[in-house]
């Protein structure tokens, strides 16, 4: 069997390819203010050798949000009301979690690779141990994918990442205004035939500030003050507006 070694090793990529990233932010502030943000990711791919023949260089650049159970719930309707009837708890669901890729991403990426790896929305989420009872739990990850989609949370842009020349590349990821506080963990691959000849990992920080970060600290630490001067805010915006109405009618 010895004899088979050298080939097995002539048998596997050698691209000698590598990652050199950049972000427009590393760091982004939510305020009372703030209704999103855009992520200009750009690098470039470091060669020890030559630009080698063969397939053309892809880049699927992905960013992941705080990840939580999140607990999704079926509604069916019983006598004319609308009522819970199942749940399924799935374990790990980013909050945030976009992919964005320089063609398609069934052409940029295997599914073993994607398996590996966890790359696309679907992989990135995490659901066992439903209940017996449920025979489609599937359909309460796909009822999850499907709302956080159309509120923007997860995103899956094809062809939004631009590479020059097999070296150079560039694409922006689009924040919105709904955010969770936490490290937002960016993953750049390199990928070839759809198998991944690199990888590279950075962070970007979320957090709020301001006023926007007292209130989150004092609802959280103090909620019974918070309660309190909510419903003092709210007293004094009701008489508020009820003067404004009898000025308005006099």
């Amino acid at each position: 069997m010895r004899w088979l070694l050298p080939f097995l090793f002539l048998a596997l990529p050698a691209w000698g390819e590598s990652v050199v990233l950049g972000l427009s932010q590393d760091e982004i502030a939510i305020t009372t203010s703030f209704n999103g943000s855009e992520i200009l990711v750009f690098g470039a791919v470091k060669r020890e050798e030559p630009l080698p023949d063969g397939p053309e260089l892809e880049v699927i650049v992905t960013v992941s949000g705080p990840s939580e159970p999140v607990t999704v719930r079926r509604k069916d309707k019983r006598l004319g009301i609308w009522v819970n009837t199942d749940a399924v708890e799935v374990d790990h669901a980013p909050s945030f979690y976009a992919v964005a890729t320089s063609g398609l991403l069934r052409d940029v990426l295997r599914d073993t690779e994607d398996l590996r790896y966890r790359i696309s929305v679907p992989r990135a989420i995490r659901s066992v141990g439903a209940p017996m009872s449920i025979a489609d739990a599937s359909k309460f990850t796909d009822a999850l994918i499907r709302i956080r989609t159309e509120a923007e949370q997860y995103q899956l842009q094809e062809n939004h990442v631009v590479v020059d020349e097999q070296t150079l590349f560039r694409g922006r990821i689009k924040l919105p205004a709904a955010l969770n506080e936490g490290a937002y963990v960016t993953r750049i691959f390199l990928t070839r035939s759809g198998n991944v000849v690199a990888d590279y990992e950075t962070t970007i920080d979320v957090r709020k500030v301001g006023l926007e970060r007292w209130l989150f600290s004092l609802s959280r630490e103090q909620p019974f003050l918070y309660g309190l001067m909510s419903l003092a805010i709210a007293i004094m915006a009701g008489w508020g507006a009820s003067a404004a109405f009898s000025l308005l009618r006099n």
